[in-house]
């Protein structure tokens, strides 16, 4: 007797090549899309924390202002308090003073952050755009850092000396002036440092202010772990003197962390979707397999099998499918993040993202997490269609040939 083949172009083929397609997008679009609110927000966390803190003590009355407005004493008492935390980092002495800096006719509001021989310019090395850091150790200085867009702005380099203008604390009407040497310009890509952020001597801000030798501003802190510096902080707080404050920087800048928590919401969003034209394709799938192979599920039942192991091999066929949708959207996904890592393709506007070039930051647990995710609520919905298998009756479907 003649055989007839199953034509390739069978109905299933297709639904099943689709289904496949429907994995394989929606899983790199969700890798991507991660990969992307991850990157960007440990962006945007890491650029105002380095140049910021994670934490700030400092006085109430600085509180709402940039500017340091009353002096505390730098004590090694209150240093070790804050060593001795088990989270604790590193910490650097900072006083910030408002001033204007002038070149030619040009002039620019700046906001003089004065830091001492103990800051750690290595976690500035990335921002550095030309010249060097400036070297407070030994006696006080002019060199200062300033950013590339004020350099812009006033027409300045490295090596050339502007001159800065302060107000001075005695109302008397004068300003204070200095003289300062650009030694080193950076580019951190967040516009509100960029606009107005000068580093100097720390030694200058006192002067400036008449403060004694002691005093400062305030402590930046940082901690080992980003995750806990809301805790530290107020840890931090109970152990302070009554006069001191202990800020995190998601509190410092509300608007900025309350903005990036969003991007968390868009990738669940996007996860849903993703998932439920996934699951939504697969189950078309299934039921076309499932119908197309009634004659083959009657027989079975005739031959003793039950409904539930009928099910059984349509859910690990479902999978089968599912799981060649995962690896490719995988692939793709994981070439995207490469690509992007090394080479930077996709540029950002910083004015509204604060950064340059679009980062992107995903580890493996995130990508099992995922994949593990996907598959599991597939595989429990694909279960529902999977059920039809119960309607066909042997006596039915095996009467015809």
């Amino acid at each position: 007797m003649r055989q007839h083949k199953q034509p390739k172009d069978k109905v299933s083929s297709r639904i099943i090549n689709i289904a496949t397609v429907a994995v394989t997008i929606g899983i790199a679009l969700i890798l991507i899309s991660m990969a992307f609110s991850l990157g960007l927000q440990n962006e945007i966390r890491n650029k105002a924390s380095l140049f910021n803190g994670q934490i700030l003590i400092t006085t109430f009355e600085n509180n709402e202002s940039q500017v340091s407005l009353t002096p505390f004493e730098d004590s090694e008492e209150l240093r070790i308090q804050i060593r001795n935390h088990p989270g604790f980092h590193r910490s650097h002495a900072v006083a910030l003073k408002a001033g204007m800096l002038k070149a030619s006719n040009n002039f620019e509001g700046i906001l003089l952050k004065g830091v001492s021989n103990e800051f750690d310019w290595n976690s500035l090395n990335i921002f550095l755009t030309k010249g060097s850091f400036p070297n407070f150790k030994g006696n006080i200085n002019n060199d200062i850092l300033i950013s590339e867009t004020i350099a812009d702005r006033l027409n300045l380099g490295v090596g050339d000396k502007v001159d800065a203008f302060f107000q001075s604390n005695q109302n008397d009407g004068f300003p204070k002036r200095r003289k300062f040497k650009i030694v080193g310009t950076y580019f951190s890509g967040f516009p509100d440092i960029d606009k107005n952020l000068v580093y100097s001597d720390i030694r200058q801000v006192q002067m400036l202010n008449q403060w004694k030798s002691n005093q400062i501003g305030g402590y930046e802190v940082f901690v080992n772990s980003f995750s806990q510096v809301s805790q530290i902080a107020d840890e931090l707080y109970k152990g302070l003197p009554s006069e001191l404050n202990s800020i995190a920087i998601s509190d410092r800048f509300k608007s900025v962390f309350q903005w990036i928590s969003l991007f968390d919401f868009n990738v669940i969003i996007i996860l849903v979707i993703m998932v439920l034209v996934g699951v939504i394709n697969m189950a078309t799938a299934l039921l076309v397999m499932i119908l197309e192979r009634s004659r083959m599920i009657g027989l079975l039942k005739a031959l003793g099998a039950t409904p539930l192991m009928i099910q059984k091999i349509f859910m690990y066929n479902g999978i089968l499918i599912m799981t060649k949708g995962l690896f490719f959207g995988n692939l793709i996904g994981l070439l995207f993040y490469f690509f992007q890592h090394k080479y930077g393709w996709i540029t950002l506007d910083p004015e509204t993202y604060f950064a340059t070039i679009a980062p992107v930051s995903i580890g493996w647990f995130e990508i099992m997490f995922l994949n593990l995710l996907f598959l599991s609520i597939a595989t429990i919905l694909l279960w529902i269609p999977s059920k039809i298998v119960m309607k066909f009756s042997p006596s039915q479907v095996l009467r015809f040939r």
